[in-house]
């Protein structure tokens, strides 16, 4: 039913809990979990020692997010495809709700709430950037992230990030995945912004949790820094004046 596919850095250690997560779910669920190690490293975890098939993918040459979950997706068999970071855990399944709420809703994505190891939601989920609510965010009078608790009913929102997206696989193909010209950022916005000018709605399910210890590695680096102004700066020439309107017509 759902491809799984999870991108390392160096990461085997995060990925092996992960798939220790992902085994205690229900199997009928998973299809396949498809690894990606990006740059070369020693695998800490077994494929065979899960009980679902864990295929383990080898670059030559480091590819950016969007590329990675493209070259997966050309091969994955499931009926839903799942973009998953190593530093995810699984407390719960969220593929039951999650699934029930994009079908009710005809999703083209659905994000669940995000929090941090301690429990505080993370903002996951924003309205679209533009040039005043980048400024609004300099200077600290907000980022646009959506306001909302645990347990809240299923809503739309303009997008929500690239450490978990469940996406129909037919809504995939239809808007060709991922833009590759986007490296590491803006990749998730980019491609909730294009589901919503192809009539799909995106969602985020308050009653599905995962946790994401999140590294924020722009903040700290200035390679990272320069991909994510390259990237913003992508984003804002693609989309301006052209974000599509989701107020209205967001939830069937």
């Amino acid at each position: 039913m759902i491809t799984i596919s999870i991108v390392s850095h160096g990461q085997s250690a995060l990925v092996e809990q992960l798939l220790a997560d992902l085994a205690k779910l229900d199997m009928s669920m998973i299809t396949e979990v498809l690894v990606t190690l990006n740059i070369p490293e020693t695998i800490v975890f077994k494929p065979g020692d899960y009980p679902y098939p864990v295929s383990v993918l080898r670059n030559t040459a480091a590819m950016g997010f969007g590329a990675n979950h493209n070259a997966v997706f050309r091969q994955a068999k499931g009926e839903w495809f799942c973009v998953m970071n190593p530093d995810i855990r699984l407390p719960d399944n969220p593929f039951p709700i999650l699934i029930e709420e994009s079908e009710r809703h005809s999703a083209g994505a659905i994000g669940p709430m995000v929090v941090t190891p301690g429990g505080m939601i993370e903002d996951s989920v924003r309205q679209f950037p533009v040039l005043t609510s980048l400024v609004a965010k300099l200077f600290g009078y907000g980022d646009g992230r959506y306001i909302f608790a645990a347990g809240d009913e299923t809503f739309a929102a303009d997008w929500v990030a690239g450490m978990f997206m469940l996406f129909r696989t037919g809504d995939f193909r239809a808007i060709d995945g991922f833009d590759e010209a986007f490296f590491l950022y803006y990749e998730d916005v980019d491609i909730c912004a294009r589901l919503w000018k192809s009539g799909r709605s995106v969602l985020v399910c308050p009653k599905a949790r995962v946790i994401h210890n999140a590294q924020r590695s722009s903040r700290r680096n200035l390679r990272y820094m320069k991909w994510h102004a390259l990237s913003l700066a992508r984003y804002l020439c693609k989309h301006w004046g052209r974000l599509p309107r989701t107020t209205g017509q967001q939830m069937e």
